[in-house]
């Protein structure tokens, strides 16, 4: 099974999750240089395979070429 397949993310989703996975990031280089901002690779990482477990585990779906 590939990653297309087993998709659960739509693009606003997708969208949304690489700016919080970014400003997450950006705690660790600027601001209060805190290690708690490495989390921001989870949604990173989320959004470009467009697979969420969570979603998965949840049963839902924001793709809306799946929703059908």
């Amino acid at each position: 099974m590939n990653f297309e397949e087993m998709r659960n993310m739509g693009s606003n989703d997708r969208m949304i999750r690489v700016v919080v996975g970014l400003v997450l990031l950006a705690l660790v280089f600027v601001g209060p240089q805190t290690p708690w901002g490495w989390l921001g690779l989870i949604p990173l990482a989320t959004a470009t395979i467009g697979w969420c477990p969570a979603y998965n585990l949840l049963g839902m779906n924001t793709d809306p070429d799946k929703e059908a």
